[in-house]
């Protein structure tokens, strides 16, 4: 008889084992649901091979401080990036479009956005006008199903991330003496909004805010930006920015009538002033040397 209740201990003591060593790790039964074999999810599944976070410990590097007496030379430029090319397709990845990083960098106050009313960051927009801009108010007529009474609602469309189909760039060009190189910083960034009628036809791009970019490295950098041909080597948007790994076109200059290219030029015409401009630039710097 003793011999039997040992057996049957070592059987019930094997079975508690087994069934402890099949329960997840991220799995733990709490106190109350012991009984009723309840589990309770304390954290996620890990929704790769392993834990990246590489990206979360990306330090940005400072920009080398430049003395107003090096910069020998200066020009400002105005770009806009056209996401729909081919090589800009990582701004609008659907999973985490670039808009939607500055939108929610700008909601929760980590960066500072500013109006578009000029593009020298003079008046800062607050959150909730920043939450508000690009959503609209429609009202609806529904009817209640048990009492037929007719219902007006009013509910909130947001703002469309896939809306945004242009960015403007503002970037400042300049030689430094101090180490003989010529050299880019980009200054601001601003999303353009597509406005379309009743009919979803568009109508005209709208001018949303302005980032101020220098601050911004910070958000950027913890951002990672889809990386086609190698999932396992992403990259920050602060080093896609950096790197100039975009492609974009020239739509004004510094100059003395403040006017854009298209105010003088169109069509082909435009392309070939705006390339002209960045061959200029290109010139200046290769006749400074002597071969």
């Amino acid at each position: 008889m003793k011999i039997a209740l040992k057996l049957l201990g070592l059987m019930l003591f094997f079975c508690a084992g087994q069934l402890i060593a099949q329960v997840p790790g991220n799995v733990m039964m709490s106190e109350s649901d012991e009984d009723s074999g309840q589990t309770i999810m304390q954290d996620p599944p890990t929704d790769d091979i392993t834990d990246k976070r590489t990206i979360e410990t990306v330090r940005i590097l400072p920009y080398d401080p430049v003395r107003e007496a090096d910069i020998f030379w200066e020009k400002r430029i105005w770009r806009v990036i056209d996401i729909r090319e081919k090589m800009n397709l990582p701004f609008a990845y659907p999973e985490r479009p670039f808009f939607q990083i500055l939108q929610e960098a700008a909601e929760n106050e980590e960066i500072n956005v500013y109006s578009v009313e000029d593009d020298k960051f003079t008046h800062r927009l607050s959150p909730e006008e920043v939450a508000s801009m690009g959503a609209s108010v429609d009202t609806v007529t529904t009817f209640d199903p048990v009492t037929y009474e007719e219902k007006i609602q009013v509910v909130r469309n947001e703002l469309n991330p896939s809306d945004i189909k242009r960015y403007r760039i503002k970037e400042v060009w300049f030689f430094d003496e101090e180490t003989s190189t010529m050299q880019v910083r980009i200054l601001g960034i601003a999303p353009l909004l597509d406005v379309k009628d009743e009919n979803g036809n568009f109508k005209y791009e709208q001018l949303m805010f302005w980032v101020y970019y220098p601050e911004a490295r910070q958000i950027l950098a913890r951002e990672k930006v889809f990386t086609v041909g190698n999932d396992a080597a992403p990259i920050t948007w602060e080093s896609l920015l950096e790197m100039r790994y975009f492609s974009s076109y020239i739509f004004k200059e510094s100059n003395v009538h403040n006017r854009r290219l298209s105010d003088y030029v169109q069509g082909v015409d435009l392309l070939m002033e705006a390339d002209k401009i960045k061959q200029t630039i290109f010139n200046f710097e290769h006749d400074l040397w002597e071969y």
